[in-house]
């Protein structure tokens, strides 16, 4: 019974005093309301407000600054056999390190490594690492000219490998590796170095290749095949559709 009354109390209330059934007053949802007065509220803010802040500008640190005004050093040891071409090339390799990078470079005969130190005059925090990289590829083998592009050229790498990591081979089987890896003249190493634009040094049983992530894959993906055993003419192939289709690309 009470439920009943509810419902017909409910009926009542929504029919007009003339006792009229067919007119329904329309409620409006709060919801609305409220999505109309944000709106309202957000088209009266001021020009001020609805402008998104700057961000502050603040002057570049030096490399002294960046420090916390201390001296890192970096030092490269460099093998016996890589005196002499060190002290012919020591002017190429000192006149880049000292002008271009702002840094401190010297040769301990002591100890026989490169040191390389930073100084007040210092820019870049990076150039310690640019200079250390490019005096270990020179004492890995390769010339100044090639080496001195870590120092100009970003996003080149240093990878070393051995060509018993590969296959374990000893003996006369390693020589023929490693014959097969230069070629006739140096052939074969010259032809990888063209078409995977990248620079190889072939020390005993290492091979160091200076370039690109991209390039130093295409390149270390071609003399592991001769290493493998793979004739020359089917690694010059590969590689040369391999470049094509990075050529592409990009």
């Amino acid at each position: 019974m009470e439920s009943v009354s509810d419902t017909a109390a409910e009926v009542s209330a929504t029919v007009d005093c003339e006792g009229d059934t067919d007119t329904f007053e329309k409620v409006k949802s709060k919801r609305s309301h409220k999505r109309k007065r944000d709106a309202a509220e957000v088209d009266m803010r001021p020009e001020e407000t609805v402008v998104a802040a700057k961000r502050p500008q603040f002057p570049a640190l030096s490399g002294d600054q960046l420090t916390g005004g201390t001296a890192e050093m970096r030092r490269v040891p460099v093998p016996a056999h890589r005196y002499s071409p060190l002290k012919e090339n020591w002017m190429k390799i000192f006149t880049p390190i000292v002008e271009h990078l702002q840094l401190q470079v010297r040769f301990n005969l002591k100890t026989r490594n490169v040191e390389i130190k930073t100084c007040r005059e210092t820019s870049d925090i990076g150039a310690l690492t640019r200079a250390a990289d490019f005096v270990k590829a020179f004492v890995l083998g390769f010339q100044v000219e090639d080496a001195l592009a870590l120092i100009r050229l970003d996003e080149l790498f240093l990878e070393t490998f051995e060509v018993t990591d590969v296959k374990p081979l000893k003996g006369d089987h390693l020589s023929r590796a490693i014959g097969r890896i230069a070629g006739k003249g140096g052939k074969t190493k010259f032809t990888i170095e063209n078409v995977t634009k990248t620079r190889i040094v072939l020390a005993d049983t290492k091979v160091h290749i200076l370039g690109s992530f991209q390039n130093i894959k295409m390149a270390r993906t071609a003399i592991c095949n001769l290493i493998l055993g793979s004739p020359p003419s089917k690694v010059y192939g590969n590689i040369r559709a391999v470049a094509s289709r990075a050529a592409e690309r990009f």
